[in-house]
């Protein structure tokens, strides 16, 4: 249980810890109770009693700036905030701000709760517990202060005592429930009990409500909450208090609970682990505690392909400095093999990136020879692939993410749940290319235009330059790609050519002219084409909603981010170029005061991208592209001449990566009137930083290992275990039985996505056919594996004979021209069908044994 007492009056100043929300103002009206109503049909995500602010509005400029106003919601799209009667006529444009508003929270003493508890429900399934265990815990420390110790393990006599104690507080409270006694005698038996995965799960809940009550982020506990994980107790074994004695061992904490033959089975597990970040040190930590895989039959593997980066070490707690630079598999190993030297030579260590090219490695004897596999990866597509590889071994899959406070876990088992893959969340939100190129209107479309900017002067020209120094066939390829042929032909050209630096100073002049193009005649460009009073078809404002008007920047050396993109903008080029770098402002000063900048005039008949399905115009006409090629300077005259792409790199401050994007991203802010960003939001959202903080990833794998036990205990009803959903911030905490395997039925049989057809050896792919037909009264009528078509009813009939006579092996073979790789014992297959009522039906897929 966890209990807080944070005082009378405490003030939360951030009761969620989300980001304030904003949105673009499409109209107020004017009345007792103006309703603002959002642009686009955008939903603005407010709930009621929120506040917010506003800004840039025209005509109603009262509510800019004003104090914060009280939400009332209306609808997804619109909200009130109050009498607007006596301002202004709205006219155009503006932005609502959220505005965090401090809250004040009383809480009752420790002594005075007892009587009068607050509770926070964890898990709904379980909603009468946390009122049984209030007594229940108040008469297990009755029991031990009367007898300076805690019921022994599995002791009926302790267990007794303390139950009748438990019914003697729960007759004089004001409710008067009625006790489960089996679930007080549960707590008195497991007194004594010490498990590292609860242990987790509270340690990370206390540590971060400590942070809230010196803080004052994000709501606390209000002011109990109690947890359990009954169902996780064995099963199949009767624990006695023979079973569960200590034995004198570090396991004797959780032989007080699950007995000494369950701890046995702990030891025996062979466990992959995959990923040793976050979650992953978390998880050895926790494994180490339990004894998992330090018995005779018991093994981990642990692969990660990353090494430490310096930004790991404030919650990869594995790692120290000393660690930056290394292998964070093998790091992550030898600290848990400190903590128990039980897992000496139990650990085998890879730093191989689990996908279809590792098969070699990963491959069957591997998959088989596990017990279940535990996934601490950060990206969705390796999580799919292992749970595809899951599936097709039918091993259980625990699954696990963070994000801030939030997390969530999922468990995976064969022939019981759904798999990781059978639900997807929705696809992220893109920001069309046409707000991207000419109307921002928030600091993350700047920020995601200065990355793209990153790649197209420092990474993709430099790729392009050496594919065509080293590729005979370069523009030939090139001019495949359509559209965008002529503009990397061009920056090749000038990459080798007018844009070739031959010394640092070259690269200031480089700069600075990109300075100007970007910021000053671009947008001088933009306003040629629609001057601030230009008007729609329709006659309407055309810089309107989300459509801000831009200014042309005028170059002032003075100015901190003109300076700032022109250094950092310099010291990539010269980068790229293999050139030194220069620090010395006064050098660079002097080089920026003698660049000659054109004089730039607009051009007529430049045609710009307004809506998202519309394309700019490319003048890719046969004529000039055959000059561009020509005019291409010969590879010969380079000899071994090769550019050095920059890869982008957040983590590294001394390589001018981040500090470029966010002078640019800023710079493009002051273009289009909005709000800059500092170096660490632009580095968070540039970087694609997913948030991880130590609590809620203790938690989380704290949750994970509760699952554990139950998957190394064998259990196979589907109510026993628990899909996790949390957040700490607000708190909330939600449990729920994973989803059933869905099935579905062909010929009257009922199958799932953890079934297949297994055929143990080689056939001909007639005997494949006839196997089908005779057996399983199925029809086929195509055949595939993986991406070739071996077998079609409509295939020329040729073909179809010459194939039906082969082996599956060799056909595979033949069609795919390449060869069956030596590790690969099975092929699987794909199989279009008809069932006895000549009806086309989904049936599994077919595993079919080629090697011993």
């Amino acid at each position: 249980r966890i209990f807080n007492d944070f005082g009378s009056k405490f003030e939360v100043l951030d009761t969620t810890g989300e980001e304030p929300l904003q949105g673009m103002v499409a109209s107020v009206s004017k009345e007792e109770d103006g309703i603002v109503t959002c642009l686009d049909e955008v939903r603005h995500g407010l709930e009621d009693g929120a506040f917010v602010t506003f800004k840039e509005i025209q005509g109603m400029s009262e509510l800019n700036d004003c104090a914060p106003r009280k939400v009332k919601v209306i609808g997804p799209y619109s909200f009130a905030i109050g009498d607007t009667s006596t301002l202004g006529d709205y006219k155009n444009g503006g932005l609502f701000t959220e505005v965090k508003m401090p809250k004040h929270v009383d809480f009752k003493s420790f002594r005075e709760s007892l009587n009068s508890p607050e509770q926070l429900i964890s898990d709904f399934a379980k909603f009468d517990r946390p009122a049984q265990l209030h007594f229940g815990f108040q008469a297990l420390h009755d029991f031990a202060e009367k007898h300076g110790r805690w019921p022994k393990p599995r002791n009926e006599q302790d267990a007794t005592e303390v139950l009748e104690k438990t019914k003697e507080l729960a007759e004089i409270s004001e409710d008067k429930p009625e006790i489960d006694e089996k679930l007080i005698k549960e707590l008195a038996y497991q007194a004594q009990g010490e498990l590292s995965p609860m242990v987790a799960v509270y340690g990370g809940m206390a540590a971060q409500e400590v942070l809230k009550a010196v803080s004052g982020k994000f709501s606390p506990i209000h002011q109990h909450m109690y947890f359990d994980a009954l169902e996780a107790l064995p099963i199949n074994s009767e624990l006695s208090e023979e079973l569960c004695a200590p034995t004198g061992s570090r396991y004797d904490g959780q032989i007080a609970v699950f007995g000494r033959e369950f701890q046995e089975k702990i030891a025996n597990t062979n466990e992959f682990l995959v990923g040793a970040g976050a979650i992953g040190c978390e998880m050895l930590k926790n494994w180490s505690m339990m004894g998992l895989g330090t018995g005779p039959k018991g093994h981990l593997t642990i692969t990660d392909m990353d090494t430490i980066e310096k930004s790991n070490l404030n919650r990869q707690f594995l790692f120290r400095t000393a660690d930056v630079g290394k292998l964070k598999s093998e790091c992550a190993s030898a600290a848990v093999c400190k903590m128990n030297p039980d897992l000496n030579s139990k650990i085998t260590i890879h730093q191989e990136r689990v996908g279809p090219d590792t098969e070699n490695i990963y491959d069957d004897d591997f998959f088989e020879s596990l017990d279940g596999v535990t996934n601490a990866l950060d990206n969705v597509e390796a999580r799919k692939y292992m749970d595809r590889r899951c599936v097709y071994y039918r091993k259980p899959l625990l699954e696990s993410g963070t994000l801030g406070t939030k997390g969530n876990t999922q468990v995976i088992i064969p022939f019981v749940t759904e798999s990781y893959s059978s639900s997807q969340d929705p696809p992220e939100k893109s920001i069309p290319i046409c707000t991207l190129k000419n109307f921002p209107n928030a600091i993350e479309h700047t920020i995601q235009w200065a990355r793209d900017l990153f790649e197209g002067y420092f990474k993709q020209p430099a790729d392009n330059v050496n594919l065509y120094l080293t590729q005979p066939n370069f523009v030939e390829a090139t001019l495949k790609q359509g559209g965008t042929s002529k503009e990397t032909l061009e920056t090749v050209n000038n990459y080798l050519t007018t844009d070739k630096p031959e010394s640092f100073s070259d690269c200031v002049t480089w700069a600075r002219l990109k300075f100007e193009e970007l910021f000053s005649n671009n947008i001088r460009q933009l306003l040629f084409n629609f001057p601030p009073d230009a008007v729609t078809s329709s006659g309407q404002p055309f810089w309107s909603g989300p459509k801000r008007a831009p200014t042309p920047l005028v170059f002032d050396i003075s100015n901190p981010d003109h300076y700032e993109f022109v250094v950092h903008g310099a010291q990539l080029h010269a980068f790229n170029y293999g050139l030194k770098g220069e620090d010395d402002e006064s050098v660079i000063r002097k080089v920026l005061d003698n660049v000659m900048v054109p004089e730039f005039k607009p051009k007529e008949g430049v045609k710009i991208q307004v809506q998202e399905n519309e394309s700019a115009d490319n003048d890719s006409g046969s004529d000039s592209l055959d000059g561009l090629i020509a005019s291409l300077p010969s590879t010969s005259s380079f000899g071994n001449f090769r550019l050095e792409p920059a890869e982008f790199e957040k983590d590294d401050d001394s390589n001018h990566h981040i500090d470029f994007i966010t002078a640019a991203s800023n710079l493009r802010a002051l273009n289009y009137g909005i709000a800059p960003a500092d170096r660490y939001r632009t580095k968070f959202i540039a970087g694609k930083i997913i948030p991880a903080i130590a609590t809620t990833t203790a938690m989380v794998t704290g949750l994970v290992c509760l699952e554990l036990y139950k998957v190394i205990d064998g259990k196979k009803d589907l109510e026993q275990y628990k899909n996790g959903f949390v957040n700490l911030a607000l708190p909330f905490f939600g449990f729920s039985e994973p989803i059933a395997v869905p099935s579905l039925e062909y010929n009257g049989i009922k199958f799932s996505l953890w079934d297949r057809f297994d055929i143990d050896h080689d056939m001909t792919l007639q005997e494949f056919i006839d196997y089908f037909q005779n057996e399983h009264k199925l029809e086929v009528t195509m055949v595939s594996s993986g991406v070739s078509m071996l077998y079609s009813f409509f295939m020329n009939k040729k073909k179809a004979a010459e194939r039906l006579s082969m082996k599956l092996s060799k056909v595979v073979e033949s069609v795919s021209k390449k060869p069956i790789p030596p590790h690969v014992k099975s092929l699987i297959f794909e199989v279009c069908v008809n069932d006895v009522n000549d009806e086309d039906v989904d049936v599994p897929y077919v595993r079919v044994r080629i090697r011993p």
